[in-house]
């Protein structure tokens, strides 16, 4: 059995889902007694926090620059909780409850090779994305959507990109720096599957 090690999902979460994680972090972290010499101080992660939240209110207008500004502070903030990451999964050493006690996910035991139905890949033109499905049984067409994220509703407005007869399909158009969620569907003689869980993707 491979032992327990800090999961590094928060990168993959959206900005504001990022605030509200990291925030989670630093509250379990502060005056933590497992965690009494960090490699970076909880002040400095409150800092650059801080410093995101304030970027992604900015960023609300859909301003180029603002949004830019944003993602500079996103790569600093990621940076600094991969930091302390590192230090916990060393205090830890293998133990989950350790772990958990400082507001990370833990890996999952066994870690066995999982297989996602749906991944995103960039290609070599900006604002494309190559989608490819895992065979669905009994497929006779594939329903291919996206939706943008937005910086201000939580809510996802979905759009048909196409449906063909393919597991793969590539979409056009997306805009670049932007996050989008993809998802497919088949459709089957007995119907219409459900949309697979939606992968993030920002666009290139």
């Amino acid at each position: 059995m491979r032992a327990t090690k800090v999961l590094l999902d928060f990168v993959k979460l959206s900005p504001p889902e990022k605030v509200v994680f990291y925030k989670n972090v630093m509250h379990k972290m502060t005056g933590n007694p497992l965690f009494m010499q960090p490699y970076i101080s909880i002040s400095e992660l409150k800092l650059r926090t801080d410093n995101l939240e304030i970027a992604i209110l900015n960023a609300q207008d859909g301003a180029r620059t603002a949004i830019s500004d944003m993602h500079d502070k996103e790569i600093l903030v990621d940076k600094a909780y991969r930091i302390m990451a590192s230090y916990v999964e060393h205090m830890a050493n293998g133990d989950e409850t350790t772990i958990l006690s400082a507001g990370f996910n833990i890996t999952k035991q066994p870690n066995l090779p999982h297989k996602q139905i749906l991944t995103a890949t960039y290609t070599d033109h900006s604002g494309e994305v190559k989608l490819v499905s895992k065979v669905i049984d009994k497929a006779v067409a594939y329903i291919w959507q996206y939706a943008m994220v937005s910086l201000i509703t939580n809510e996802l407005v979905w759009t048909t990109s196409i449906i063909n007869t393919h597991s793969n399909h590539l979409v056009h158009g997306l805009i670049v720096g932007v996050q989008y969620y993809f998802r497919v569907a088949a459709v089957t003689p007995t119907g219409v599957t459900d949309f697979c869980e939606p992968v993030l993707k920002r666009v290139v």
